[in-house]
């Protein structure tokens, strides 16, 4: 029996029913970590870890079970502040630097159970989407570690593919959830912008900064975003909804639903492998019963520009002290994408925040006749570790260009957008497809994929028997 082969969802069902300890779990959970060479970890946790697993076996014995995440071994991005443990920022600036409270984030997965086991390997300042650029070096792929997980959350990404934790949580300025997700092979959710709170989240563009979940499965995605919501009054951009059961309607499937694909921007100057998976997937929808057909959305490239903009001037303010008095302690690359930011007038800043509201508009009208709409997560499948160039239909193109290019509208206006598996390239790496939804809306989002993964999981076992079966 090896329980990190499990699914969060199995995991929290053996625990409950008692096969299995928490303190087991987290063990294992240490164990992979110690052997794992994909530097998915900053900083492990194994003494707290193994007493907090202690005291949750205890709860649950007592009767005192709170629920999916109890006793549960997972993971945090090292942006997120963590009482007592050291959080680096990835960046030489905070090498030593130990906060004396948690993020809001970190303080909601505690309260649910969960065995928190370490701080996992960020991009510098989380501003990068391949995330090779860090203090503790690449985070590398599982699938080939030869290639980047995708950044900033990819150390989250590599831990959670990886079988060394159930899940793990990331963040997303303009796909840094996403990104890995789909390079990795998993499920990332970026949800609704002020769903979860960023307090005690180092921040890169605080108008566009999120917290989300990575996991294997949707059903492990649902039960970590659903610990991780609510208002929070010490982050000014938290929302006050309601709280929400998720999973209220996974199960309902998706016959009789409207999918919209995007006639322009989002399969422009993609990989051809990417197409057709994200084709295919689109035909698998088909044939659940969905209607798929083309929508448009005005002004998408101007979208980007605005997100691209709104970025470089929030995160150049982030660390306009620092690019003044220490620019040196910085990664290169990122110091160099940093100063982007300075010479931008506020005219042009004005100028974004006024394309953001039109694209609020646009994708709004087109998701009124729509339940989600469905595009590529990325443009490209993993690359190659500091390759700073890929061929896309025949052009070579910077990746750090390209890499976030479908991901960062919705950062901008602040709709949920889900990443999940949609098979691989003929060399085996992973490919994701996006989907998207009004505000507040990630319930929809979270019914479509799952009947999309039934669907591949029904297939991925047809097609095995058969091979057995000849």
């Amino acid at each position: 029996m090896d329980p990190t082969t499990w699914t969060l969802t199995e995991l929290a069902r053996e625990i409950r029913g008692g096969h299995i300890s928490p303190v087991e779990a987290t063990r294992a959970s240490l164990e992979r970590i110690a052997a794992s060479d994909l530097n998915a970890f900053v900083t492990v946790t194994e003494s707290a870890a193994l007493d907090r697993a202690t005291v949750a076996e205890r709860e649950i014995s007592a009767g005192r079970y709170r629920g999916p995440l109890h006793g549960v071994p997972l993971a945090v991005k090292d942006i997120f502040n963590t009482e007592g443990v050291r959080t680096t920022m990835g960046s030489s600036f905070f090498a030593d630097h130990v906060p004396d409270h948690s993020a809001t984030a970190v303080r909601r997965l505690e309260a649910a159970g969960a065995v928190i086991v370490g701080k996992t390997t960020t991009h510098e300042f989380a501003y990068g989407g391949t995330g090779d650029r860090s203090l503790s070096g690449a985070s590398r792929n599982p699938t080939d570690p030869t290639r980047i997980t995708g950044g900033s959350s990819g150390g989250s990404a590599a831990a959670v593919a990886a079988g060394l934790v159930w899940g793990a949580v990331g963040t997303d300025s303009g796909g840094s959830v996403r990104i890995p997700a789909a390079l990795c092979g998993l499920v990332g959710m970026k949800p609704t912008f002020g769903r979860i709170s960023t307090y005690g989240v180092f921040p890169l563009a605080p108008t566009m900064d999120h917290v989300g979940p990575l996991t294997r499965t949707v059903a492990d995605n649902v039960a970590m975003l659903s610990a991780l919501v609510g208002h929070d009054p010490l982050d000014p951009y938290s929302v006050d909804q309601d709280a929400e059961d998720f999973s209220r309607s996974v199960a309902r499937g998706v016959r009789g639903g409207t999918i919209g694909i995007p006639s322009e921007y989002y399969f422009e100057q993609i990989d051809s492998e990417v197409r057709e998976r994200v084709q295919a997937a689109a035909a698998t929808f088909r044939s659940l019963g969905a209607q798929v057909r083309e929508v448009h959305i005005p002004r998408l490239h101007e979208t980007f520009q605005a997100q691209r903009l709104t970025l470089a001037a929030e995160a150049f303010a982030v660390h306009a002290e620092r690019l003044a008095t220490d620019p040196e302690r910085f990664d290169s690359r990122v110091r160099e994408r940093l100063l982007r930011g300075e010479p931008l007038r506020a005219h042009q800043y004005v100028l974004a925040q006024q394309l953001r509201q039109q694209a609020r508009t646009d994708f709004g009208h087109a998701l009124r006749e729509l339940d989600v709409l469905l595009t590529p997560t990325t443009p490209v499948a993993a690359t190659p570790l500091g390759a700073e160039e890929v061929t896309v239909e025949g052009q070579s193109v910077k990746v750090s260009a390209v890499i976030a290019r479908l991901t960062a509208p919705t950062n901008l206006i602040g709709i949920p957008s889900l990443s999940i598996p949609c098979g691989t390239t003929r060399t085996g790496l992973p490919i994701g497809v996006q989907l998207m939804a009004g505000a507040f809306d990630e319930s929809t989002l979270y019914r479509y994929a799952m009947a999309y993964e039934q669907a591949r999981d029904q297939s991925a076992k047809a097609e095995l028997e058969q091979e057995i079966s000849s």
